[in-house]
């Protein structure tokens, strides 16, 4: 049975049901109530969400850590209320200046700040693509933030198809490969061709293989350095569980490599900017450079993540799907940072 929406003027004040968070923390601070539904404002659009996907953004802005992040959301609480940034949604109500987008499009992006654990949310249509019937709404959540990471990290990385003609085939090292942005890695390196290795857990193993990996290691008994993956071995290395020392990352590629740090971890209050500092000296004058991503929304990026999946090419691995009503267990399932590829909610 198909929904009836209100007309414009009620939009901008009947309420809704969102998981909202008042002050910065784990996910006991997000709790179900009823808000005003947004209105949409100039070049945005106003969606009815079908899936949100969750992503460790979302935790970072629910907790507010690194402290540094609050002054881009909020300096006291998140100003905005709401998380969840991965949307696949029904459009509804068209903001002043927007063309390209009609009432009824089902489309997919990512929500800036958050707002998606709710029943409506705005966005910019700068950031949406339309989703292709054939492509389950579900799995549309789950690319913009992760898949799209995953791939401008490759392209950072220098990570090219090796079907175009002049190119090599490339080994390529996943450190983290079994999240969210490292399991569509596996499959994008792999997808171009490339021979790729992966550390991970122990139990994930079997799955990262699936993805297109040829050898895994565990990453509790194999680490950067070790002599299973010895030195000098990869044109590229993703860095995306964070720990691993910068030394040590550098001297897994050969010269002419590349090491794209893609997470990192640090400090309370500055975060992975010590990080990002120490592998910028590091790369001065090195043939073996060490590149901070710092990942945006690219339409063009997510329009071919979403044909690549509704063709059945990229397969998101989805640990679970969580009922509206069960948003705030899925929070916290994300915030435990153990979860084998990705996380989606429901829309009520």
């Amino acid at each position: 049975m198909s929904e009836t929406l209100p007309g414009p003027a009620a939009l901008r004040t009947d309420s809704m049901p969102a998981w909202t968070q008042h002050r910065y923390g784990e996910a006991d601070t997000v709790s179900l109530e009823n808000i005003e539904v947004p209105a949409p404002r100039r070049g945005q659009v106003l969606l009815r969400l079908r899936a949100t996907g969750l992503n460790n953004g979302d935790i970072r802005v629910m907790r507010g850590e690194p402290l540094l992040v609050r002054f881009a959301f909020g300096l006291r609480r998140p100003r905005q209320s709401v998380r969840g940034m991965d949307a696949a949604a029904t459009v509804v109500a068209l903001g002043e200046g927007v063309s390209g987008l009609a009432v009824g499009d089902e489309v997919v992006g990512e929500l800036p700040a958050g707002g998606g654990l709710a029943r409506y949310a705005v966005c910019p249509a700068s950031r949406l693509v339309a989703r292709p019937a054939a492509l389950d709404p579900v799995i549309a959540a789950t690319l913009p933030v992760a898949a799209g990471t995953a791939w401008q990290a490759l392209e950072l990385g220098g990570v090219t198809d090796a079907a175009v003609p002049g190119a090599a085939p490339q080994r390529v090292l996943v450190i983290g490969a079994s999240g969210g942005v490292g399991t569509f890695a596996v499959q994008l390196a792999a997808g171009r061709g490339a021979e790729v290795w992966a550390l991970c857990g122990d139990r994930n193993r079997a799955l990262v293989e699936g993805l297109g990996a040829s050898r895994t290691f565990d990453y509790r008994a194999v680490q950067p350095g070790s002599p299973e993956i010895g030195e000098g071995r990869f044109d590229t290395v993703l860095d995306i569980a964070g720990t691993a020392p910068l030394r040590e990352l550098q001297r897994l590629v050969r010269d002419g490599g590349r090491v794209v740090l893609v997470s990192g971890e640090g400090g309370r209050v500055l975060g992975p900017i010590g990080r990002i500092a120490g592998a910028s000296v590091r790369s001065i004058g090195s043939r073996r450079p060490l590149r901070p991503l710092a990942a945006v929304p690219k339409q063009d990026v997510l329009n071919q993540l979403v044909a690549l999946a509704a063709a059945g090419s990229l397969r998101p691995v989805l640990e679970r799907r969580y009922p509206f009503a069960e948003a705030g267990t899925a929070l916290a399932r994300v915030a435990d940072g153990h979860v084998a590829g990705k996380v989606v909610v429901l829309a009520d």
